[in-house]
């Protein structure tokens, strides 16, 4: 054979063996091909399923959601309106239950008893804010009266400033209080402490180390010289008479008198020693006039020189000022009621407080703060010449939870409530008394 005819015949059986095998990798590849379908099917019946699968949870977080969003949007409406009840109805009731506990040197019965102890007030406080106007009152039940010790609006008009209307605070001498115990100060016996008269009043914070409080008063809390026909029925002390020199000290007044026009200033600088160390220093004036029903019958007006320290715990007060009432009918005596009770004032003198006291944080059960203090005071320079005035307080007041107690040892002459009168030439008199306040 030769070699043409070998390489014919090597090339004709290379080119079968190609063919089978070609023939037998297409069936595989077929096979294959077959295979994967088969698989790319059962994906995509697989996808199928969970496509319907993840519907089916759509729809159902879908309806949950919808669900949801009911309850948020009921919850938004409580909410809201439970917003609007805090921001339109933001009034807390507040309030206390006292009694008294008292032996003292003027009253024999008293002291073969060892003391009375008396029911004294029953006390509701309202204080909150309602649309930007602040509610504040004082409603006190006793057992001998019922009498509103205050009630007034506020209302911030601009940053720092802030307008009161209603039985509203006189703004005169150490605020709140020139004192530290039970009993006041003598000021408050002659109406010029913790004193509450129907008016305006206009008060600008601290700032700049500066305090102003500005006040007109119509009249004084129960209406004036025409206001309740029990002028003696209320909390602060104010003139409703003049004193004939045929009156009783303790009679009810036969000619009325009352306050009307008052104006009223007070202004406080604040200077500051250290970090707890402050002292304000204030001028405090007042001016009014006085009514018959019928006509002026005079006047009235005061002035105050006060400075109160805080220094750490320690407590500084000093207050010096002078009042006078200028009646038309010359008389220098003029009657002041509260408490039920009614009691002589000279027409003109001269007052100076000291109060020093010290506050102490405590661990003791349920006793966590007390308070020891000592405050002095006096009325003298009397326009009717009558004996001085005046009154020391030594006590301690104790916090324990929601009961605070005053303990007071209080010496005084020509103290009204120690056994005297403002216009009183008495002898020295004693008192011991416990008050015990539960406030709520």
């Amino acid at each position: 054979m030769t070699k043409l005819s070998k390489l014919t015949l090597a090339l004709i059986l290379g080119g079968v063996t190609s063919t089978s095998y070609a023939a037998e990798d297409l069936d595989s590849l077929q096979n294959q091909l077959k295979l994967l379908k088969q698989q790319m099917q059962q994906l995509e019946n697989k996808l199928a399923d969970e496509k319907t699968k993840q519907q089916k949870i759509n729809e159902q977080h879908k309806q949950e959601v919808a669900k949801i969003s009911k309850k948020a949007d009921q919850k938004e409406v409580v909410v809201a309106a439970a917003e609007s009840k805090t921001k339109d109805e933001g009034i807390k009731i507040g309030g206390a239950v006292r009694f008294n506990y008292s032996t003292n040197s003027y009253d024999e019965d008293t002291q073969d008893r060892s003391g009375d102890l008396d029911f004294e007030v029953f006390r509701i406080n309202l204080s909150g804010e309602i649309s930007d106007i602040s509610v504040n009152g004082d409603f006190r039940f006793y057992d001998y009266m019922t009498v509103v010790k205050y009630a007034y609006l506020g209302y911030e008009f601009t940053d720092g400033w802030e307008a009161q209307a209603g039985i509203a605070p006189v703004p005169f001498g150490n605020g709140p209080y020139n004192s530290h115990s039970y009993f006041f100060s003598t000021n408050y016996y002659v109406g010029l402490e913790d004193d509450f008269d129907l008016g305006v009043t206009v008060n600008r914070k601290l700032k700049d180390n500066w305090k102003l409080d500005l006040g007109f008063f119509k009249n004084d809390e129960v209406g004036g010289v025409d206001g309740s026909s029990e002028v003696n029925e209320r909390y602060s002390f104010d003139i409703v008479g003049s004193r004939a020199t045929t009156e009783g000290t303790y009679d009810a007044p036969g000619s009325r008198l009352g306050e009307y026009n008052t104006f009223a200033a007070r202004t406080v600088y604040q200077i500051e020693h250290g970090e707890n160390a402050k002292t304000d220093v204030g001028v405090s004036l007042l001016s009014g006039g006085l009514h018959d029903g019928n006509d002026s019958a005079g006047n009235y007006g005061a002035w105050a020189f006060h400075v109160n320290s805080q220094i750490n715990n320690w407590n500084i007060q000093f207050q010096h000022g002078e009042y006078d009432y200028d009646l038309d009918d010359n008389s220098n005596r003029f009657v002041v009621g509260a408490f039920d009770y009614y009691d002589t004032v000279s027409s003109e003198a001269t007052m100076t407080n000291f109060n020093v006291a010290y506050d102490l944080s405590v661990d003791l059960g349920p006793i966590t703060g007390v308070q020891f203090y000592n405050d002095y005071g006096i009325i003298y320079d009397k326009s009717d010449d009558s004996a001085d005035t005046w009154m020391n307080v030594t006590g301690m007041s104790v916090s324990a939870g929601p009961l605070f107690t005053y303990f007071d040892f209080i010496q005084a002459r020509n103290q009204p409530f120690i056994g005297g009168s403002i216009i009183g030439e008495g002898d020295t008199e004693r008192r011991f008394n416990i008050n015990v306040g539960y406030y709520f």
